[in-house]
């Protein structure tokens, strides 16, 4: 059987964030678990060309955010203000004429976003963890405990070949409620830990976003931000998410509910989000380069049935431990939900690992008799 001093399972920033920690800290003898075949988990860039494009998380607040602007300063990541020069349109419905509006924001200022996507972030800590430790394309089943002898987690890759490995402490690097849906446990979490996982959103996994690419940001001529806001649908709330230079791009979160999304064709929503870009900023923005539509709710690695009701507003952070003695000691969660600062922000993701990878590593590094 493989053995290991810290299993991690989840390779989004959590995960991979708290890989690199641990390597800080002299805790090296770690895997890293990830179901999907891709690293970034909620973090997900689109290219076209050299450029970029964020489905997931887009930006963050450094005066609100200090800790998650320094390990991107850390790291080396090369940030730029969100665009918000120009006027915010709105439409009252798909046929009333577009309103314009002057000196207003639809979204707080001072918000930076990533040179080249969320996804450089993931990239700057993968780079930064040994490749042999990660291992895609494994989902976690179960996670059980031995009594004095750590705790074993049984996953299945891709080819259905099992795996597992014999850890000390596990680190769940995924949302709460995605861990009580699909990881057994034996023996079973306290009742009431997992009703708590279980009954906490996971930001993202109700939405969609719409993200169109277009030689150049167009709107900007025109006098317009990129901002939009909108009682007509398919979209609700849409932004700049051009690149610092070159190519232009606008996103929008959908506003049709999960439930109904998933009875109408991908194909058809795209279509009509065209349809209102067209709208909203003219008719050059009928005909994007490229563009993309993320459901998240769609996502098997992200969200649950119970994530089908849209959240209203980001989640109280649960508890990130069992107490019980089967338990106690043996996992801790780290992923974004579990954040008292920020749950649910991209931000929440770097709060909770660190909060759970210091001091498991003062404790494995007193047990192994070495100093971080």
């Amino acid at each position: 059987m493989n053995r290991v001093s810290v299993v991690i399972v989840g390779a989004g920033l959590s995960g991979l964030y708290a890989a690199y920690l641990l390597e800080q800290q002299g805790v090296h003898d770690h895997v890293l678990l990830e179901a999907r075949s891709r690293l970034g988990g909620r973090l997900l860039s689109e290219s076209v060309g050299d450029a970029r494009f964020d489905l997931g998380a887009t930006w963050y607040w450094p005066d609100m955010q200090p800790q998650l602007d320094a390990v991107v300063s850390a790291l080396g990541v090369r940030t730029f203000h969100q665009h918000e020069a120009g006027s915010m349109v709105f439409e009252q419905s798909a046929t009333a004429p577009v309103r314009r509006f002057d000196g207003l924001s639809a979204e707080p200022s001072q918000s930076l976003r990533v040179e080249g996507g969320m996804a450089a972030l993931v990239d700057a800590l993968a780079a930064r963890v040994p490749s042999e430790k990660i291992r895609l394309g494994h989902r976690v089943r179960h996670i059980g405990s031995f009594d004095g002898d750590g705790t074993w987690v049984d996953a299945v890759t891709e080819d259905g070949e099992a795996y597992r490995v014999l850890a000390r402490h596990v680190l769940l690097a995924l949302p709460p409620r995605l861990v009580v849906d699909r990881i057994g446990f034996d023996p079973p979490l306290p009742s009431a830990l997992a009703r708590e996982w279980a009954d906490c959103p996971t930001w993202m996994a109700p939405h969609a976003k719409y993200v169109a690419v277009y030689p150049r940001p167009f709107w900007r001529a025109q006098g317009l931000s990129g901002s939009a806001r909108s009682y007509a649908g398919p979209m609700v709330e849409l932004h700049d998410a051009s690149p610092p230079e070159g190519m232009g791009a606008l996103f929008g979160f959908v506003g049709v509910p999960a439930a109904t999304r998933q009875t109408v064709p991908a194909e058809t929503l795209i279509r009509l989000c065209r349809a209102q870009m067209g709208r909203l900023f003219g008719a050059e923005a009928l005909n994007p380069t490229a563009d993309w539509l993320k459901d998240w709710s769609d996502d098997e690695f992200t969200a649950t049935p119970a994530d089908a009701v849209s959240a209203t507003g980001h989640p109280s952070a649960p508890s990130a431990a069992p107490r019980d003695a089967r338990w106690h000691g043996r996992i801790t969660g780290i992923a974004s939900e579990w954040s008292p600062l920020f749950p649910g922000y991209v931000a929440g993701a770097i709060d909770a690992a660190l909060r759970g990878t210091e001091a498991l590593a003062a404790a494995l590094c007193q047990v192994s008799g070495s100093k971080p």
